[in-house]
């Protein structure tokens, strides 16, 4: 799978980033068996939080969905260092998890965390098809627009 994703990042003109480091007092990611779970990631891009503010008012449905999908390549990140760099030890994503600042009346969450689902099922194929719960927030860390967390299944 390792060549798969690296491909498939170059396709879609991606990097993977460096792991993003902890904004509070948690660790990135708990390895329990054969399950990553991933904390919360925030739209970093280049150590910058890129997308701010709550929907619909801070930003075009399309920039929240390519925050989330930064937010899941900042979690695939996380993976990758989890697994030693080791794709191959990658068996699939389980759930995501997106929350979604939005105003009392916005209802698009669903729509926002696609940028997140879809990036990942480019990535990964059938192996990046997941659960999933889209949540609605008045207000996440940093006054980020979105946050993913992520559980993957893993081999030893």
């Amino acid at each position: 799978m390792q060549h798969d994703i690296e491909k498939n990042l170059a396709a879609l003109n991606l990097v993977l980033p460096e792991p993003p480091k902890p904004v509070a007092a948690y660790i990135p990611a708990v390895r329990c068996g054969n399950q990553v779970v991933v904390s919360g990631q925030l739209p970093f891009r280049n150590g910058q939080l890129t997308d701010t503010g709550r929907m619909p008012e801070a930003m075009p449905l399309e920039q929240a969905q390519a925050a989330a999908a930064q937010c899941a390549l900042n979690a695939l990140a996380i993976v990758k260092a989890e697994l030693g760099g080791d794709w191959t030890k990658l068996v699939r994503v389980i759930r995501i998890g997106v929350f979604v600042s939005g105003a009392p009346d916005y209802y698009e969450h669903p729509k926002v965390a696609n940028g997140a689902s879809d990036l990942l099922v480019k990535l990964l194929g059938e192996a990046g098809r997941h659960a999933r719960a889209a949540v609605g927030v008045s207000a996440l860390p940093l006054n980020a627009v979105v946050e993913v967390e992520m559980t993957v299944e893993a081999k030893p």
